[in-house]
């Protein structure tokens, strides 16, 4: 538990110091998230969870959209309750869940699995299985699972944590047990001071 405590104070103390707007991760509209769960044929009732969400701003959207069964998780009580005051009273209609995405458990289950930048984070063997498993009981049979890390050519740290790098077949791998990629590639986000951070996606649908 002292590990995962200290995890949890980095990144408190990260969401408490950074305006979203300078932070590394900020997307004023994750268009690559929303293009496939706007693909993905869903119902506006289909249950969604973001991953590591933080304060990110794809929950705006979705609820924009008309999404009505949204889960944001994060590790950090801090960046959920910046997320909640930005939207106000639209914050009533999500799941906010404070867990760690190493050892995170549910009962739920899920339609969509987004999860940009929270799993390479996951350094250890066991995490990374725990994290595979819980998605493959989670996401419904035929549900998709968005999976987006840094790519072999990304950074190998972020805010001073150590990652694991991901290309789209090592990506694949680990989640093949459980999951049919449907796609992978990669793309360049622009952080808001223009560095360069080269990611791999993978989407995959859960095995019947």
């Amino acid at each position: 538990m002292e590990a995962i405590s200290t995890v949890q104070k980095h990144w408190d103390q990260v969401y408490t110091n950074k305006v979203l707007e300078e932070s590394s991760w900020y997307q004023p509209k994750p268009d690559t998230a929303l293009d496939f769960i706007l693909n993905a044929g869903l119902s506006k009732d289909a249950a969604i969870i973001d991953m590591g969400g933080g304060d990110s701003l794809l929950v705006d959207h979705l609820l924009d959209l008309g999404y009505t069964n949204l889960c944001v998780l994060d590790i950090s009580a801090k960046a959920l309750e910046k997320a909640q005051k930005r939207l106000g009273a639209q914050a009533n209609a999500v799941n906010w869940i404070v867990a760690d995405a190493a050892n995170f458990k549910t009962t739920q289950q899920y339609d969509f699995w987004h999860d940009r930048a929270a799993f390479h984070f996951l350094t250890n063997d066991a995490d990374i299985l725990h994290y595979v498993q819980t998605a493959g009981t989670a996401i419904k049979p035929g549900g998709h699972l968005m999976i987006g890390t840094f790519s072999e050519q990304g950074p190998q740290k972020c805010s001073g944590l150590e990652i694991r790098q991901y290309s789209a077949q090592s990506l694949s791998e680990v989640f093949a047990s459980h999951f049919q990629k449907i796609k992978c590639f990669t793309l360049d986000h622009y952080t808001p001071t223009q560095a360069v951070q080269n990611f791999t996606f993978c989407v995959f649908r859960r095995k019947d």
